[in-house]
């Protein structure tokens, strides 16, 4: 199969034990790993913790938007995988004057990561591993498929206050909503994060909030007052289950399953959060 990344680059196998992989995207440091590449990865973000024990060795480059470009250099890597969401096109430009192959990543829906894990797979040497990994995300998805999805609702998912943000229609997380019937409410903005005001026809519009976990660090205090204050259902999600693609999204179509479950039962609400006690686990 030709691999070709999310901007269009067509990319050549390089012999595994010949690459030197320095990643800025979280979420796909674990799938590198879950691929059975850590020991390729010479440079991570702060932010790339999963998983724990794989990633402690290797060496931090800064964060996903302020990336230590000299510390890069001195790395030598032969490839550099990025997000076109996740960090910033003048560093990436930078990156590229001399780290021979960019692997651009832009996986905007679940099934989405089907390819990327070929496509990852198929550069490094870890096809076999990559099928093993999308064996995997359709048993879940299958799983997820087969369930009563029951009476759609609207959705506000919340990534952010002081300025309050959520997601647009054409994000990840939206159109992991959509696989259990939620809609994402989202105002009038061509931004994909856009920004809001809590207002009295807001809350009309919706049928519960969603209070992510990440990037803003969002609990079960927010959730409680949040409730409190709209009079509507709030609660509080795991934002990595519900936003990181790469191999946690397999855990991720689980963890959307269960609290899909739970929430038909009407066993969530308020401040109550589902976290699959076997879910998350490095």
């Amino acid at each position: 199969m030709r691999l070709v990344d999310a901007i269009g680059t067509e990319h050549v196998p390089v012999v595994q034990e010949e690459a030197r992989i320095v990643c800025l995207v979280p979420s796909i440091t674990e799938l590198l790993c879950d691929l059975g590449l850590a020991a390729r990865l010479v440079g991570r973000t702060g932010f790339c913790i999963h998983p724990a024990e794989a990633v402690a060795s290797i060496p931090k480059v800064g964060g996903t938007k302020d990336v230590n470009i000299e510390k890069i250099r001195r790395l030598a890597p032969t490839h550099l995988v990025v997000n076109i969401d996740e960090n910033n096109k003048p560093d990436v430009d930078a990156l590229a004057a001399f780290i021979p192959h960019v692997v651009v990543t832009h996986p905007l829906g679940p099934r989405d990561n089907l390819a990327l894990y070929r496509l990852l797979g198929g550069v490094f040497g870890a096809e076999e591993q990559a099928e093993i990994l999308c064996e995997a995300f359709e048993r879940e998805y299958a799983a997820l498929e087969a369930i009563s999805k029951g009476a759609p609702g609207t959705m506000l998912y919340c990534i952010w206050k002081d300025p309050w943000m959520t997601v647009s229609h054409d994000t990840y997380i939206a159109n992991m909503m959509a696989l259990a019937g939620w809609r994402a409410w989202t105002p009038t903005s061509d931004a994909r994060y856009p920004r809001f005001e809590w207002s009295d026809r807001l809350v009309s519009e919706i049928d519960r909030v969603l209070l992510s976990t990440e990037p803003y660090r969002f609990t079960e205090e927010h959730a409680d007052a949040l409730e409190r204050q709209i009079g509507k259902p709030v609660d509080l999600v795991d934002g990595e289950m519900m936003s990181w693609y790469g191999s946690r999204a397999i855990r991720g179509l689980r963890y959307l399953r269960e609290m899909m479950v739970l929430m038909e039962a009407g066993k969530m609400g308020g401040s109550i959060a589902y976290r699959d006690p076997h879910l998350g686990q490095d």
